[in-house]
């Protein structure tokens, strides 16, 4: 299940692709299909390690183009330990809104990217995540849980702040906000109450082989309850004279909606 669109972050073979909070890897592990070279970072030791145990699996079940490499690494986001424009293209991807420092931990992407790159920050979005948060104080007031609701303009601000050039925005995984809302109305952690379980099988099935009628109903629902807003940017690389002023990127559908 991937949020963001690796065609719009031209991720390809020898790409210098990171994947910053890369959780269980599902990020990392498409970039490495196409052939790019994957720095996953995350702070979770256990889930690291997985992610490179996976990235071996890959390569030995010859799901890696030629070229394609990829390392699993614990860092924390705070303080990356790369060089200045070490990649070309950076992903954060539902990050953010468990960092305390977010504007340190945005000057790090940033400062990480390459000139002429490109980055993409996904969150929760605005709605959905309030309507979570109204529901179970569970949801979010745990240790690493969600800290901040962003509002899709207030991020895009800060990015713009940091020197970036927003390029395009979308919203993902409408199928996914009515499960939680029903997860947080019942218990977080009643994973065994039967709606709550009835659900997850129908987005296991949607995922594990997905469905026409499901996903023209996601499309749809997309631009109005979206659990996640995807935004992109582009790093200027001022020897190059068609990076302009950075303009205010409003969603591809219903403008306005955060």
């Amino acid at each position: 299940m991937l949020t963001v669109d690796f065609d719009r972050l031209r991720v390809g073979p020898g790409t210098r692709f990171a994947d910053i909070g890369a959780g269980a890897g599902r990020h990392s592990f498409e970039a490495l299909r196409r052939g790019a070279d994957v720095t996953a970072v995350d702070l979770d030791e256990v889930a690291m390690k997985d992610v490179g145990l996976m990235f071996e699996a890959m390569a030995g079940a010859g799901q890696v183009p030629e070229g394609g490499r990829a390392r699993a690494e614990v860092e924390d986001i705070l303080r990356l330990p790369y060089p200045d424009g070490a990649f070309d293209c950076v992903l954060a991807s539902e990050i953010l809104e468990h960092v305390t420092a977010d504007d340190a931990a945005i000057t790090e992407l940033v400062r990480v990217l390459a000139p002429g790159g490109t980055l993409a920050v996904t969150v929760p979005r605005w709605l959905p995540e309030r309507i979570c948060w109204a529901l179970s104080a569970e949801y979010h007031a745990n240790e690493g849980g969600h800290i901040r609701i962003y509002r899709a303009d207030q991020l895009q601000r800060k990015l713009v702040e940091a020197g970036l050039r927003p390029t395009h925005r979308h919203h993902a995984h409408a199928l996914h906000s009515p499960f939680w809302w029903l997860k947080c109305a019942v218990g977080v952690r009643r994973e065994s109450h039967p709606l709550v379980t009835a659900y997850h099988r129908l987005l296991v099935w949607d995922m594990m082989s997905p469905h026409a009628p499901t996903r023209w109903i996601e499309r749809a629902l997309n631009p109005v309850i979206g659990k996640s807003v995807a935004l992109y940017f582009a790093k200027p690389d001022f020897a190059k004279p068609d990076f302009a002023k950075p303009d205010f990127v409003k969603p591809d559908a219903r403008p306005g909606r955060q």
